[in-house]
């Protein structure tokens, strides 16, 4: 719900406005080693009811609409979310202490349909497999051009290392929805607000995990 009155109210005033079209709930599991460092994090993407049904239409999968997938249209639908253009950051920032890391191109991705819902996870491996026990961890996944909406609301978790504690932070929703349509009321229906300087409206609205795991 929130993320639906979200998308409405960014419809006005201007045309420029962005709105999310695909609503995806989200789930993290950051892969520690025995050493505490910080190797792999693997994603969860459950997409909502209606992208799900334009997916499943598109690659004629579902046939009898009984919501649920054979093993061979699984198969089929396993990746359809991985084909990712060169750059492309998938969707998720990793941030550990001030150092931003960098993550692989998607592994081990796996695709399934549950009550009408794609689901779809992968794994990607962090660039030089930093040390994180003591070091505050930042996951962070949003679209920048906020086309979709990401809601954490799958679980997060830490696998590897026991004495983790971890946080969630919503974004202040109503200030930034008002900081926004300030922004936007000011640009005219032909105006990009990319070229007028507008801020990354995805990060806005992003959801903050953070992991601290303490040493042993």
């Amino acid at each position: 719900m929130k993320r639906l009155l979200l998308c409405t109210a960014l419809m006005v005033p201007s045309t420029a406005a962005a709105h999310p079209h695909i609503f995806i709930e989200t789930g993290l599991e950051a892969i520690v080693d025995a050493q505490g460092r910080l190797t792999h994090v693997r994603v969860t993407w459950k997409y909502d009811e209606f992208y799900s049904l334009l997916v499943t239409e598109d690659m004629q999968l579902d046939q009898d609409y009984d919501g649920v997938l054979t093993a061979a249209e699984e198969a089929s639908l396993s990746g359809f979310d991985m084909n990712w253009d060169a750059g492309y950051y998938g969707d998720l920032v990793a941030i550990l202490g001030d150092t931003d890391l960098a993550l692989s191109r998607p592994q081990d991705f796996t695709a399934q349909m549950v009550n009408g819902q794609v689901i779809t996870t992968h794994l990607r491996a962090v660039d030089g497999a930093p040390k994180v026990v003591g070091t505050e961890l930042v996951l962070r996944p949003y679209d920048e051009t906020f086309y979709s909406a990401y809601d954490v609301t799958l679980p997060v978790k830490v696998t590897g290392w026991d004495a983790c504690l971890i946080s969630k932070f919503e974004p202040d929703i109503d200030s930034e929805l008002e900081a926004m349509q300030a922004q936007l009321a000011e640009l005219d229906a032909n105006s990009d607000p990319e070229d007028a300087g507008l801020p990354n409206i995805g990060e806005k609205f992003a959801t903050d995990v953070r992991i601290l795991c303490a040493g042993p």
